[in-house]
């Protein structure tokens, strides 16, 4: 998937926190401790450095949601984290995306913190941001 078209893709999936721009994929896949998680109608984008990795963003086509995609994205994270030698993995979800926190939760993921007022919508309300997070074992030989 080119960065126009995840960009593309994330615009159908967010207003808040808002839509990537394709400059700012291109960015995150030209960095080295960058990483994308891809399939037809979704994208996941991670970071790994310093023995933690951080999952910045996860968008799956409407049309293609509760169909296991999400959790597959997750999925391939978790496993390039681990590729990647981090211990922990963290990500923030908007405290007002049900269906994220429930992935999230679903796959290992815990509360960890809140942080008040992180994403601010269109109309200029302000939403919180859910950090989560999950130590990961070593992989099974």
């Amino acid at each position: 998937m080119t960065p126009v078209a995840m960009a593309a893709l994330h615009a159908t999936c967010f207003t808040t926190p808002r839509p990537w721009t394709p400059a700012e994929f291109a960015g995150f896949l030209a960095d080295p401790l960058c990483f994308a998680v891809q399939a037809p109608a979704g994208v996941l984008i991670g970071r790994a450095v310093a023995g933690e990795a951080e999952l910045l963003t996860l968008a799956v086509a409407p049309a293609a949601r509760r169909a296991g995609l999400g959790r597959h994205l997750v999925a391939g994270f978790l496993a390039e984290a681990r590729a990647r030698h981090a211990d922990s993995v963290f990500l923030e979800v908007s405290a007002e995306n049900a269906a994220a926190i429930a992935l999230y939760t679903a796959t290992g993921f815990a509360v960890a913190g809140r942080r008040k007022g992180y994403y601010q919508h269109p109309d200029g309300d302000r939403a919180d941001a859910l950090l989560m997070a999950q130590a990961l074992s070593a992989p099974s030989p």
